[in-house]
This record gives C-alpha cells, structure tokens and sequence, in this order.
C-alpha cells in the first residue's frame, strides 16, 4: 500500500470523497425494491400513463438527487481526529454527536473492506475496546495506506511505545521497519484445494431458509398466488392422492425415492456450505509480525485484523464429529478484544495439530501431552447430571407403559438411555488439567473442545457449590480471564482447592503493573 499525505496528531480529518460514492450506491441498492413495488403497482393497477410514468421519472431523479445531497452532507459534516490522547469522531447533519475513545481503552484496530469499497480501494478502520461490541469506533471510509497508517498509529499510542505522538504520526509505514519484516513470517494459509476440503465439512441448509424468505417476499412476481395453492393443495386432498400414488410403487422404488431426496439435501448442504466457505476464507492467511498476528481473509468482504501477541489470554482448540476423524481442527484465540459469538479471533479454522502446534507455541502457549496431569470431574456430579436430565423422559415412558402406549414407552425410554451414556461418556472423556505455566480444559467425547489459559494471565479463581453440590461433595472452578471466563465444573472439593491454591501462587508471583500492555 502506497504512502500518501501524512497523518497530522490534533489536526481534523474527512473520511475519503470516494465515501459518497459507496454510500450512494448502497442507499440505492436499498431502495431498489420500494421502486419496483411501486413500478408493479403501477403497472397492476392499469395506471401506467404518459403522465403517470412522467411523474414517477422525475419523483425518481427527485429522490436521487436527495440521496447525492444527503450523502454529500453526511460526509462534510464527518470529521475524525487522532489527537494525543484520544481518538474523537463528530458527524451528524442536523443532530451531532461526537465519540471520544481514550487510547487506554483502544484495545485493537482492525480494517475491513466489503465488496463496493473494496473496489474503490477503501476500508472500514474499526476501534475496538473490548466492550463486546457496543462500543466500538468506526472509520467509514479512508483509502488502504491511510487505514494502514491509522491503524499503526493509533496502535502505537496505545500501547505507549515511546515515541512520542507527533514522529508516530509522521513516520510513514515503511520507515517503521523493512518491508519483509512487516509483511512477517507465514504461519498459516489455505488455499483453493485446502478450502473446498474445509467447504466439505461446512454442512449448512441456511439456503433452504434463503429461498424460503425470498418465495415470501418475491411472491408478488409468481404468476400465481403461492400460499393460496398451498392451500387448495391441501383442501382438495391432493396431497392425500399423492401419497396414495406413492403407496403404489414397490418398495425399492420408495427406497430410492428417498435415498434420492436425502442425496438432494445433502448435495445442497454441502455445496451451499462451500460457497460460504469460500466467501468468508478466501485467501486466508495468517502472519507472524512484529505487532502480532495478521489474519487476513474474505472474497466479497476482505478483513485484515492484527492481534498482537501479548493480548491473547487463551487458546481454543475445537473439532467437529466428522471431520475429527480425518484429523482437522480449528484453533480461534480469546483477547482482550474478544467480541461474544463472533468468528473474528479464529487463526486457523481447518488445520492438523501439527499445524495448530506452532501457532500455539508462537502465542507463548504448548498443546498438552501424555505427561500433563489430567483430573476427571466427580463421578457423583455426572451421575446427578443424568438422573435430573433422564428425568422427565424416564417418567414419561414409565406412564406410556402403563398407559398402554407401548411404542411411545419404547422410544421415551431409548431417550433416558441416550442420556445416561453421554453423561457417562463425558465422565470419562472430560478432563482438566494445571501445570506449571496454563490451565488446561478437555470437554466433550464426540467432538472434544479443548481450551488452554495461561496462569499468568489469569485475574481471579474462585470455587463455587449449589446446594445440591455442598451435600455431595463437589463444586465449580472458575478462573476469570479479560476476555472471559474458564469452568473447571463437578471437580472434587479436595482437587479444586488444589489447582486454586497453585493458580493463586502464579497470579500473586506477577506485578500485573510490569507487564506489556
């Protein structure tokens, strides 16, 4: 990315001019579908005369002209500021308001492009304070070097680097460091044959759900009323002559029929898991720099995101039923600037451990082995687990059986039994595990989970017990993170006092207060 004018500490700033251009089109592409309501209208109702077009044309060029000024307004009343202790953005056309975040809770910045300004040869400069997202700071649009400057800049003052504000801010990008160096080392990245592995697994049905909700919105179009045939579909007991049909083929044609349709869902599945696949990770790349991990990703929506290395408070190694058979995990970090439910922090969505490894260790974090510890939650917790959950289904077949609803008891009671053999499996696969630098967590026995804490970066431990768990002897550990919270739950009394007492020591041994920050 190429350097253009230097960024100024104190001095008001415009986003890029070409920012009215993508607001413009994307109002417009908003109201596409108000117009071509009232053209179809228009058009129904019989009304589509000279003069009744002619209005419509110029309530159009009206409109558009609205949509320029507006979006030419909305841009010179926005104005942002890198000041020397904050960064300050005020807009607002009649109304303003004016958004001041302290360097001190900037905790990340990262750029996004989407498909139009992307083109254009924009980004989106987002600031993150780990707030989950409520309150964030955001940039729309500047060109890529000045998000790239921006984002170096900022992150500098931040983190207090020792420069001082005004030569962080007039030293370009590429005086900074080498060009090699900033690019950094590539730890990770997949590309076209590595993602439509990954798109295979991505089983997603989100398109029946698509089509649905266009079918309901686009009905005016049919040349026919969609529900209303449903309906008449049904009342007229074509469904019943359907089946009736269906009845009359053999059984290996039935067999067929559905071994087809089930080939139907799952080809569609897996093609539309794949189109998401490719979408989201194209492209996908994961650097070592100077300032942390870069990830970058996205075919239509380009995301570049930093996250340095000294932030991170824990790894997260997940897998799927299937695809853990095949030797595929992912691996997403929790940070400082952790945003609930999303997929922001992963840094290696499909890989092998032997992939994953590194990348740990490059976090200052090692996969456990066969020497680590590992403690099992109390049998007595998964036993109770199990009578409570087996419960309701248990009671339910047992008044079936009674009742004389002998299919019903059967299936309720192959309910109680699946449940008690996945809290015993959980018993037995479900580890934790301490040792002299994280903490360890294994969950699941289908598709195990497995979560590692750095003990130095832990900010409390605290053991709690319900009623049910003081009487049987067995409680909760929870070690509270910046990013989040880690459960130890159902672990012996005796075994939680232990791994307490040993994080406690590590967290007391730290001057929190020398740390980078």
């Amino acid at each position: 990315m190429t350097a253009a004018a230097k960024i100024e500490v104190g001095e008001w700033r415009r986003v890029n001019k070409l920012t009215l251009v993508v607001n413009t089109l994307l109002t417009a592409g908003r109201a596409l579908i108000p117009i071509g309501f009232a053209l179809y209208s228009i058009s129904d109702d019989g009304g589509a005369t000279g003069i009744a077009a002619l209005l419509f044309g110029l309530g159009g060029i009206a409109l558009f002209a609205l949509m320029i000024g507006g979006a030419w307004l909305s841009w010179y009343r926005m104005r942002y500021r890198i000041g020397e202790n904050d960064v300050r953005l005020e807009q607002g056309i009649i109304s303003r308001s004016a958004r001041s975040v302290p360097y001190d809770r900037i905790q990340d910045v990262s750029l996004e492009q989407k498909l139009i300004p992307r083109i254009l040869g924009l980004v989106e400069v987002k600031f993150e304070t780990g707030a989950g997202g409520k309150d964030e700071l955001t940039l729309s649009y500047v060109s890529e070097a000045e998000g790239e400057r921006l984002r170096d800049t900022v992150r500098e003052m931040a983190e207090g680097e020792g420069a001082s504000p005004i030569d962080a801010a007039h030293r370009p990008l590429s005086a900074s460091a080498p060009a090699a160096q900033q690019q950094g080392e590539t730890l990770f990245a997949m590309g076209p044959k590595r993602l439509f592995i990954f798109g295979l697994f991505n089983f997603s049905l989100v398109v029946f759900a698509v089509l649905l909700g266009a079918m309901q919105q686009l009905e005016f179009l049919l040349p026919f009323d969609l529900w209303d045939y449903l309906s008449d579909w049904l009342r007229d007991g074509r469904i019943v002559e359907a089946g009736k049909a269906v009845s009359g083929y053999g059984l290996a044609a039935k067999i067929i029929a559905a071994i087809y349709a089930l080939g139907v869902v799952i080809v569609v599945g897996m093609a539309s898991g794949m189109v998401r696949t490719f979408v989201r990770d194209w492209e996908f790349r994961l650097d070592r720099t100077p300032k942390g991990f870069r990830r970058r990703r996205g075919l239509l929506t380009k995301t570049d995101v930093v996250m340095p290395v000294q932030r991170v408070q824990a790894l997260v190694v997940k897998t799927g039923v299937i695809r853990r058979r095949f030797g595929w995990h992912g691996l997403s970090v929790i940070s400082l600037a952790q945003d609930n439910g999303s997929s922001n922090h992963d840094i290696a969505p499909f890989a092998t451990m032997a992939e994953i490894a590194p990348i740990a260790r490059e976090a200052g974090f090692t996969l456990p082995d066969d020497s680590a510890l590992w403690r099992r939650a109390s049998s007595d917790y998964y036993f109770d687990r199990a009578i409570l959950r087996a419960f309701f289904p248990a009671t339910a077949a047992l008044l079936a059986f009674v009742t004389g609803f002998v299919p019903v008891g059967l299936a309720l009671a192959a309910v109680t039994m699946f449940i008690a053999a996945g809290e015993y499996f959980l018993w037995r696969f479900v580890r934790h595990a301490l040792d002299p630098e994280q903490v360890i967590s294994r969950r699941g026995w289908l598709a195990p989970s497995l979560r590692i804490a750095n003990r130095v970066k832990l900010h409390s431990v605290e053991i709690t017990q319900g009623p049910l768990a003081r009487w049987r002897g067995y409680c909760t550990l929870r070690f509270g993170l910046a990013g989040g919270r880690l459960a130890f739950p159902g672990l012996g009394l005796e075994d939680a006092r232990e791994m307490r007492s040993a994080a406690l020591n590590s967290i007391a041994a730290v001057d929190f207060a020398k740390l980078p920050k």
